[in-house]
């Protein structure tokens, strides 16, 4: 359920993916599971109630906050009032 068997339709792997989802959500360690696939990162199945993609997505989402506090922290840089 939570990982894709080869050449799995779109259908198919949708369904699974929100069957595992919901394995996910009643799960005690849901958070630390996806910390975990988040950190390694684990390029496969689903992790923490999240697919690989939208993992993907959070690792950007995170790669990119962390530029932007980088950029507004460097000494004797103004930051740029809003």
């Amino acid at each position: 359920m939570f990982f894709a068997p080869s050449k799995e339709p779109t259908a198919a792997r949708l369904s699974r993916e929100e069957a595992a989802k919901r394995v996910c959500a009643r799960c005690p360690v849901m958070v630390e599971c996806r910390e975990h696939a988040l950190l390694q990162p684990e390029p496969y199945g689903v992790w923490g109630g999240l697919t690989a993609a939208e993992r993907r997505v959070v690792l950007a989402r995170r790669r990119r906050r962390e530029m932007e506090l980088k950029k507004t922290s460097r000494p004797g840089r103004i930051a740029a009032a809003g």
